[in-house]
């Protein structure tokens, strides 16, 4: 059955269409953004409120808080805003229960989302959980308090759909939405052409990270790793997107210390362009090696927190591998530099080895992993959230 035969249903109520909403990241902002156009095209007149990036903010959502409130990484760093953020999870659910949505989506952020998604379904309030948390992963118990609390998880990854069926918890696989934006082939010039590149020089791509902890840890192991490389190869171009005027100003207060005279261009924004010009990209285990896989650019990955969060994500995790390619394909594609070996001397070892061999392999296994996500993620997810508020599921 077509989204369009939904129509009439949705048409004849007498008011909007509400739905509740809550990002709390670059990659949720980005998530949330494409269900929410596509809601709209099959729904015009519906109404969103709630936590928002700016893609959502674009799109009209009423802001009740600006998503950087829930931007925070790692156990310790989560400790000393804990007061914070479990203000605000109070306001959002007391909020939606005094103002009920037609409908509830917690797009990512799963340990500030399940919490309000479970108070909300309790009230009666139907919701979804949009992008799985890593249950296959690590806390595997968790399974039981989503299943409670969510009418739908969406999932990006197929072997996801998988685990929730296991348990008997609703899922639906809808792909991932930059597998349908960026095109199975990215040819680099026209992205440095865009970004005022040397179309003859190679370049690396820098990325420490979307949130002020991650570009933190990340920022100085990293600006030594280009130091290194540019006394080995002197016409390598250095390029950093930041996300936002803060990460910008706490990267450029970092470089002044480490590495002040060290020629990088420092973009706003412009991620995937900045990716797609690159032959090698260096940055921070995320959602951004899922689309460095998709502009089909070799990676090298890396992560560090703090010390305890280490140690206790040692004893929660249950699987060896972190990157998104590595956990889409089932092996070990591109390298993984994590805590004690994100060291200089490694990340220069790993990105070098990629500027000197040939990686069309490598390329050739993320176009087929392309291939196996790219769904119509807007399309699908908007189903699912039709179907839930219609109660097919």
């Amino acid at each position: 059955m077509s989204v369009a035969s939904f129509v009439p249903d949705l048409s004849a109520a007498k008011r909007p269409l509400r739905i509740g909403i809550v990002a709390g990241e670059v990659s949720g902002d980005i998530l949330a953004a494409g269900l929410m156009r596509h809601l709209k095209q099959i729904h015009p007149d519906c109404e969103f409120v709630g936590i928002a990036g700016p893609r959502m903010q674009e799109l009209g959502i009423e802001t009740l808080f600006e998503m950087e409130e829930l931007s925070v990484m790692g156990l310790v760093e989560v400790l000393g805003r804990l007061p914070r953020l479990l203000q605000v999870r109070r306001h959002i659910i007391r909020y939606f229960k005094e103002n009920p949505p037609d409908i509830f989506i917690g797009v990512d952020a799963p340990d500030f989302n399940i919490g309000v998604e479970l108070k909300l379904k309790q009230a009666g309030i139907k919701t979804i959980h949009y992008v799985s948390p890593s249950v296959w992963a690590w806390r595997q118990s968790r399974i039981h308090k989503i299943k409670a609390a969510t009418d739908m998880v969406l999932a990006f990854l197929p072997f996801e759909k998988a685990f929730y069926d296991q348990h008997n918890a609703p899922c639906r696989f809808v792909g991932h939405t930059m597998a349908d934006a960026i095109p199975l082939h990215s040819p680099a010039l026209p992205a440095k052409n865009q970004l005022g590149l040397k179309a003859d020089a190679p370049v690396l791509a820098v990325l420490p990270g979307s949130r002020g902890a991650e570009v933190e840890m990340l920022t100085p192991p990293f600006l030594q790793t280009c130091q290194l490389l540019h006394q080995q190869y002197p016409d390598l171009q250095f390029v950093v997107p930041l996300v936002n005027p803060r990460r910008r100003e706490q990267f450029e207060a970092i470089k002044q210390q480490i590495a002040p005279d060290l020629a990088m261009t420092l973009v706003d924004g412009q991620a995937r362009a900045v990716m797609t010009s690159a032959d090698v990209i260096l940055l921070a285990s995320g959602t951004a090696t899922l689309e460095a896989m998709l502009v089909k650019r070799p990676m090298v990955v890396a992560y560090k927190v703090k010390p305890f969060t280490f140690w206790l994500g040692q004893k929660l995790v249950k699987i060896r591998t972190f990157s998104l390619p590595n956990l889409l394909s089932g092996r070990t594609l591109v390298p993984e530099l994590i805590q004690s070996d994100c060291i200089p001397e490694k990340l220069t070892a790993a990105v070098s080895n990629y500027l000197q061999q040939d990686n069309q392999a490598l390329l050739d296994e993320f176009i087929r992993l392309h291939q196996l996500i790219r769904c119509d993620a807007d399309k699908q997810a908007a189903q699912a959230v039709i179907d839930v508020l219609q109660g097919n599921i």
